[in-house]
């Protein structure tokens, strides 16, 4: 059974899914300043829960890519990314404090990771190589 009629109406659900995340994040979570009362641990897992969610519905909405590169690209930038924020984020909770640095860091690598960005960079790329082969 099909969900979606064509890989368009596919492609755009999950942008319009990826933004309507973002969106929610950063108006909610991330630049919202009455909820300073909420403990840092709490935050980053809002954070992490948030990136996993963008990351399996990039995963679920790529999926059916006929260049199973660009798939295998989508992981390994977004498990790279996930593992790099996880140890971070591990070493701030259990060793030590970290500098104000890696937190800028990890708040960048986690925008790259949850950015609509990327999903429609995967998408044009996708685009752009099926207009060459179909030409051909």
């Amino acid at each position: 059974m099909k969900i979606y009629k064509s890989d368009k109406v596919r492609f755009i659900a999950g942008l319009i899914l990826i933004i309507i995340i973002y969106t929610w994040y950063y108006l909610y979570i991330a630049e919202n300043r009455d909820l300073d009362h909420i403990p840092t641990k709490i935050m980053h897992l809002i954070g992490l829960i948030t990136t996993f969610a963008i990351y399996f519905i990039g995963t679920f909405h790529l999926g059916k890519l006929k260049d199973k590169w660009l798939s295998s690209l989508w992981h390994l930038v977004h498990i790279s990314g996930l593992a790099i924020i996880v140890f971070i984020g591990l070493y701030h909770w259990l060793i030590s404090e970290i500098t104000l640095d890696t937190k800028h860091f990890a708040r960048g690598v986690q925008e790259i990771l949850i950015s609509p960005v990327l999903y429609v960079a995967m998408g044009l790329i996708n685009k752009s190589l099926n207009k060459k082969t179909n030409i051909e």
